[in-house]
């Protein structure tokens, strides 16, 4: 099965990476093989949910009821300024050489009860979404997030 190269026609230019994360810790950045980003504590765990992408908004969103949250909180190992929630599963995304396929939006956590009891309700639809490897390769800071037609 051979794959058409990946050209600009083929591609649009959506975002950046603000912030990276491997089990809630900052870092400049990620890599990531068909288990998910090596490091992380959800390695090798579920390849539909080895990859968290938050946006921005989601913070914004808690901001806005006076909840502030450090970047990471969410638990995200991804978070750019583009917002990916409206994305379809099974859409493709490349960031850096990685192309991860968006799998399922990401469920309701209760362990964000801890943060605030509101967080959880608040962020219903808006906390993020899974995706999973296509292409492995390593993502850094500041990469840009392009979709896949």
């Amino acid at each position: 099965m051979s794959h058409s190269p990946i050209t600009n026609q083929n591609r649009k230019l959506v975002g950046n990476i603000l912030e990276l994360f491997i089990s809630k810790k900052s870092t400049n950045k990620i890599l990531l093989d068909k288990s998910g980003i090596i490091g992380d504590k959800f390695y090798g765990k579920d390849i539909n949910r080895s990859v968290l992408i938050s946006t921005i908004e989601s913070y914004k969103i808690a901001q806005d009821k006076n909840i502030n949250l450090e970047y990471g909180l969410l638990g995200e190992n991804i978070l750019m300024d583009y917002n990916p929630y409206h994305l379809d599963t099974g859409k493709q995304i490349q960031i850096g050489e990685v192309i991860l396929e968006i799998s399922q939006i990401c469920t309701l956590c209760k362990s964000l009860t801890k943060i605030d009891n509101k967080l959880p309700k608040l962020l219903k639809d808006d906390r993020g979404i899974f995706a999973k490897v296509i292409k492995a390769g390593e993502i850094k800071y500041r990469d840009k997030v392009y979709i896949l037609n």
